[in-house]
Parts: C-alpha cells; sequence; structure tokens
C-alpha cells in the first residue's frame, strides 16, 4: 500500500514540474517574442516627431519673415558732443520707424529720433548762471535694412540711414545764443545713421529689438561721432 502511494505521489511531482516548466518557457518564449515589434514603433514615433519639429519650425520662420510691413518703438540712450570743444554729453532718446519689406530680406525704412541732453557750456567766467543748458535734437531719416539672418527666435539686420538733423541748442540757455557758449549753433543739417538689429522672436508678428547705432551728425558745419543703443518692441503685419 504505501509503495502504490508512494509511486502516485512521484507521478503527481513529475506531472506538476512539467507543467510549471512547460509554463515558464512559454511565458520566455512569449517575452521574447515581444521584444522584436516593442523597439520598432519607438523608433519610428521618434523619427515623426523630429520630422513635426523641424516642420514646425520651418512654417514659423516662414509666418514671422513673410510680413510686409515692420513698426518700431523704443528709447535708448547716446553720447553726443555739443560744440567743438565740449564734453561728450549723455543724452536720452527716443526711436520709431518703419519698414516695407520688398521680400524676406531687404526692407526700405522711415526713421525718427529725438535726443535730450545737458551740454557741458563753456565761458562760465562770463555766464556763470548758465553751466549745462538743456539740448534737443531731432533725425528724420530714410534708407535701408537688410536681414542677413533669420531663425525662429532671433534675427539680424544691417540698417543705413541717412537725412536730416534739426538741433535745438539756445532752449536752455535763456536767451544767450549757445554759440556765445561754446555749444552749436540752431539748425537743420544733414544727419545719418548706421546700426545693426538684433530681434528676439516671441511670436511670428512680435518681437524685442537691441539696436546698438552710430549716429554722426553735421551741426556748426563740422562732423559729431555719436554712438548709442536704442530698445524696444517690434510689431509685424501684412503679408507679402
Amino acid at each position: 500500500m504505501k509503495s502504490v502511494l508512494s509511486k502516485q505521489g512521484l507521478r503527481v511531482f513529475v506531472a506538476g514540474a512539467l507543467v510549471l516548466a512547460g509554463a515558464g518557457t512559454l511565458a520566455a518564449q512569449k517575452a521574447k517574442d515581444g521584444e522584436q515589434p516593442t523597439h520598432k514603433p519607438v523608433k519610428r514615433a521618434r523619427r515623426e516627431t523630429n520630422a513635426s519639429r523641424e516642420a514646425r519650425i520651418q512654417r514659423t520662420i516662414t509666418a514671422t519673415y513673410s510680413h510686409r510691413w515692420e513698426v518700431f518703438g523704443g528709447g535708448g540712450y547716446m553720447r553726443f558732443r555739443s560744440g567743438e570743444n565740449t564734453q561728450k554729453n549723455n543724452e536720452v532718446t527716443w526711436n520709431v520707424a518703419a519698414a516695407r519689406y520688398l521680400n524676406p530680406r531687404l526692407a526700405i525704412v522711415g526713421d525718427a529720433r529725438g535726443m535730450f541732453g545737458n551740454a557741458h557750456a563753456q565761458r562760465p567766467y562770463y555766464y556763470p548762471q548758465i553751466t549745462k543748458p538743456q539740448i534737443n535734437e531731432y533725425t528724420f531719416m530714410g534708407g535701408v535694412n537688410y536681414r542677413i539672418y533669420g531663425k525662429e527666435k532671433l534675427a539680424i539686420g544691417l540698417e543705413a540711414l541717412g537725412g536730416a538733423g534739426w538741433g535745438l541748442f539756445s532752449g536752455g540757455s535763456k536767451g544767450i545764443n549757445s554759440t556765445a557758449l561754446g555749444i552749436w549753433p540752431d539748425g537743420v543739417r544733414p544727419a545719418f545713421s548706421g546700426g545693426v538689429n538684433f530681434d528676439y522672436n516671441f511670436y511670428p508678428n512680435l518681437a524685442f529689438r537691441l539696436k546698438p547705432t552710430y549716429v554722426p551728425t553735421t551741426f556748426g558745419g563740422s562732423l559729431q561721432n555719436n554712438f548709442g543703443v536704442n530698445m524696444g518692441v517690434v510689431y509685424r503685419f501684412g503679408k507679402q
């Protein structure tokens, strides 16, 4: 009787072991079969994502630089020489401009600026009450802008302008002619500007602009080499 039970127990044990071994082999085979197809969709999805991203960036670039019109408004700072023998003075500035793009790179520009500061007057012994009279200059210029770089977030353009500069140098001298203080005479004279526009695009139609600028003026028949920087907001609209 005990021998029969032992044989039956042995058979049950062997059968159970075979079942467990078979189940483990089947699970391993399923896992192995499932490895191959899981990698291909991941790689394909990554390639599709990169392609979609490149296409989106290109659409943004096209939308950004296909606008016909661009307007700029802002302000800044400039160093100005107010007379033949005066020290340079600091001036605050405003600047507005409008550009009409003929193509994604080349634009015709109209530009207006105002500069305000206090000159370092000469001859203090004669006029001790006037040491730093207020002076104002305005420029009205036209020219071209050429965009040399344009990506999704950053654009760089070169600008060259020419026109007229209007100097008001006697307004703060309390009735004394500005030339008596060693400052340029009032008047309208040729003025020019060269600069670089650095644009950071928030949206295709909206950007922040940093504009280092060189503004040579000719008040008093002399050349003034003035340097400064303007910054402000650019708004684009219309389609080419």
